[in-house]
């Protein structure tokens, strides 16, 4: 027997139950063996009825005495002045509280007290969190349905891997993770990279595409490109049955955006430094007439509570797709923003039902998106050397991975990007646009990454009407039925919409604020639970699952491909 199977085995302490404090169904404690080392989110087995066990989840521990108060240690202790011995020594033992996880027999009868309490072996972990209940391979296909999500480590050296079912990451049964935690600790960006390399090499990747919008810097411009790994990291890897390699560079797109200088200086808007190579990439840009059927994006964050914004913008996009006689002749934004039928003589005039100064209002808000502000990606003229996403996007194939870059971008740019991918998607996932080539299949599936995704689906506030959240409501709702699966991060969830939250099926929580755990938001949480948010390191997360009984802390090693300036 080998010194992790005694460990296992040694009896780490026994139940406890009280008249003040009985064992229930739900919860028990147990007194912990002096020496030994229990920590939250440790899962313990527990001897029950009829040679069952049953697994729970340690949330908190409690150091209880003898002493009626601590009065009583105060004058114990000479009333403060002594500083060696007491002169009543009193009895004490570590008390750990346990929820009930499962019970391998379905015997949900409360643990009785003196039984015998043990660390859980691997076995006993995934009996406990249901890991069991899933199918390691799907029946029809002999495809694996299990997804390696991190390492689950106890304070006796077990090591476990906790897996997700896929059927409730990609669908059918629910889809859609959500990371959240304080910026730079949480490490939510490489969690979601880890989990996307593990679904593509677990599931595989031909039935699946993967579109990611690259936010900070240029941290996810150089997938392709292999990282460097610690020994442990690598072992962590190896446990988890996968590869520590980048995506393969001959499946990798990158989406730059065109800049203010980018025509002289043939170098996209990007992050990268002066002098630096840049990987094979194509630039993106937007003209009037690509962008026509997309203007609301532009307006996602302005206030239109009467919709007139939204009814010029509907007369504008008819007029110029539609190749109405009095809108032929606008064919770039200055166009728009300076001849008829918006402008004469330079003053604003009325369109259909809309009022001149709506008209007016309408143009300010446009011109300081797409000339004053802009970054370079509103361009009269599509070139040669230009493409859109919506082009690029139409030959997605499964496999591939799509990575669109708006780090450098204002803010209604961004929406304006993020809008366009999933217009875009789905579009063809729903059957109202066709891919470039008719005789390709269109991906199983299609997962789509985007941190910050409270500035797109706020909770409050006037953009929680805007056409982008919208848009990521029909994802969020509907996405499944599709395949479309949304991959989202920020640093508070209580920033974001409570619908998208709420659809997301798999939640990943890093290092959270006090304050903001204090909101209703967080009610799925034990209370326990949501305290040891707030002292989690770099590198671990809880993880909600629907399969979970309830949440656990995960370990996960970095990407294996070279990150950016920042690790997110």
């Amino acid at each position: 027997m080998t010194d992790q199977e005694l460990l296992q085995k040694r009896v780490i302490g026994r139940a406890s139950a009280t008249e003040r404090d009985p064992n229930s169904a739900d919860r028990f404690a147990f007194w912990i063996r002096p020496g030994e080392r229990v920590n939250p989110f440790d899962i313990v087995a527990a001897e029950h009825f009829d040679g069952s066990w049953t697994y729970g989840l340690v949330t908190n521990i409690r150091h209880v005495t003898d002493a009626a108060s601590h009065l009583a240690n105060f004058i114990s202790n000479d009333f403060g002045e002594s500083v060696d011995e007491p002169n009543t020594p009193r009895q004490g033992a570590n008390v750990a509280e346990v929820t009930v996880l499962d019970n391998d027999k379905d015997i949900f009868m409360p643990v009785q007290s003196e039984a015998r309490v043990y660390f859980a072996d691997e076995y006993g972990v995934h009996v406990a969190l249901g890991i069991d209940t899933m199918k390691e391979k799907e029946e029809r296909t002999g495809r694996k349905i299990r997804v390696p999500a991190g390492i689950i480590r106890m304070s006796n050296g077990t090591e476990v891997v906790a897996y997700l079912d896929v059927e409730y990451v990609l669908g059918p049964e629910s889809v859609h993770v959500n990371v959240s935690g304080i910026s730079g600790l949480a490490t939510k960006t490489s969690y979601i990279m880890f989990l996307i390399q593990s679904i593509l090499q677990t599931v595989g990747a031909s039935s699946i595409a993967t579109i990611l919008l690259n936010v900070k810097y240029d941290d996810l411009l150089h997938i392709h490109e292999p990282g460097t790994l610690s020994e442990e990291e690598r072992r962590m890897y190896e446990r988890m049955g996968l590869r520590p390699e980048p995506f393969p560079e001959d499946r990798v797109h990158y989406l730059l955006p065109w800049g203010k200088h980018t025509q002289v200086t043939g170098r996209p808007n990007v992050f990268i430094p002066e002098g630096e190579p840049i990987p094979p990439y194509k630039v993106y840009a937007y003209d009037l007439r690509s962008t026509v059927d997309k203007l609301d994006l532009l307006f996602s964050h302005v206030p239109d509570p009467w919709d007139t914004l939204g009814s010029l913008i509907g007369e504008i996009a008819n007029g110029i797709q539609n190749d109405e006689p009095k809108w032929r002749d606008i064919l770039t934004w200055d166009d728009l923003l300076s001849q008829e039928p918006l402008v004469k003589q330079g003053i604003p005039q009325k369109v259909g039902n809309v009022a001149a100064s709506s008209v007016g209002r309408f143009l300010r808000i446009l011109r300081r998106v797409v000339k004053t502000r802009q970054s370079g990606i509103f361009v009269p003229h599509l070139s040669t050397r230009m493409t859109t996403i919506g082009r690029e996007l139409s030959r997605i194939r499964g496999g591939h991975v799509y990575v669109v870059d708006i780090a450098r971008l204002a803010d209604e740019e961004q929406t304006l990007v993020f809008g366009d991918i999933l217009r875009t998607i789905y579009g063809l996932y729903s059957g109202e646009l066709l891919l470039e080539d008719e005789e390709v299949e269109l991906p199983e599936k299609v997962i789509i990454f985007v941190d910050e995704l409270n500035k797109y689906a706020p909770a409050r506030g006037e953009a929680s009407k805007s056409p982008i959240l919208e848009q990521v409501l029909d994802i969020s709702e509907r996405g499944r039925s599709f395949g479309i699966v949304l991959f989202s991060a920020q640093q508070f969830l209580s920033a974001v919409h409570p619908r998208v939250t709420g659809n997301a099926a798999t939640k990943v929580l890093g290092r959270t604020d006090s304050v903001e755990l204090s909101d209703s938001v967080y009610r799925f949480l034990d209370p326990d639970i949501k305290m040891h948010l707030t002292r989690l390191e770099k590198g671990e997360l809880i993880l909600s699952h629907p399969i979970y009984r309830q949440p656990v802390k995960v370990n996960f090693p970095k990407p294996p491909f070279r990150q950016g300036r920042v690790r997110t």
